[in-house]
């Protein structure tokens, strides 16, 4: 954390930084549907009409504040990308989903929460750029995994990578779950690391292998 004098000299925050930040830290506590642009543009120090002039809506200001999210996770999977392993490389996507969110606790209730629903403004799921460019960065991975025969031919691509994404939500989420109810998640990123790895283990398996293993 900065220190006093560090925070300081910092240039003060722009109206739509304050805006992403409120709406963040609102959409986290109270849910999206529970938050109005009234409370988001007080608890920014800002206007409503400051707010339609940055984002257009409030789930204008969602779609930024999860580009935002997936912007600082790029910036992680970036550095994933030096290892010369291919299957290290896709667990450092991974993991970088996973470090980043345990560094922002309300992006994380909110990107586990929130993102895959339907809103009463609007019937579509919403999906970020960010996050097309995410899913884009995994699935060429998996491709060059394919090619070099470190995955079987037979599985889909798409649907592994809607594995290996949706295992790591889900895991991530329980957690999240944990916290607000009774619900028990005791597990963390190394446990989370394991179940991967026994899935990066079940596509590499030849199909007959796999039955045998089931059988036994």
């Amino acid at each position: 954390m900065p220190d006093k004098a560090t925070v300081e000299s910092m240039p003060p925050l722009s109206s739509r930084d304050r805006i992403l930040m409120a709406g963040k830290r609102l959409f986290a506590r109270n849910g999206y549907e529970n938050t109005s642009t009234v409370a988001i543009s007080r608890e920014a120090g800002t206007s409503e009409s400051q707010m339609m002039k940055h984002f257009g809506s409030k789930q204008g200001l969602l779609a930024a504040i999860f580009d935002r999210g997936w912007a600082a996770i790029a910036e992680r999977v970036q550095m994933a990308q030096k290892s010369a392993s291919l299957a290290e490389r896709l667990f450092g996507v991974l993991e970088a989903i996973a470090v980043e969110l345990d560094n922002d606790s309300d992006l994380k209730e909110i990107m586990l929460l929130e993102a895959w629903r339907v809103r009463k403004d609007n019937r579509d799921v919403l999906l970020s750029q960010g996050f097309h460019r995410f899913a884009d960065v995994v699935d060429g991975i998996l491709a060059e995994m394919r090619d070099r025969g470190q995955i079987r031919p037979d599985v889909n691509l798409q649907a592994v990578r809607a594995a290996f994404i949706g295992m790591t939500e889900g895991m991530l989420r329980d957690q999240v779950v944990a916290k607000r109810s009774q619900f028990i998640a005791d597990y963390n990123f190394d446990d989370v690391r394991k179940v991967l790895e026994v899935l990066v283990l079940a596509f590499r398996r030849e199909p007959a292998e796999s039955l045998k293993a089931v059988n036994e």
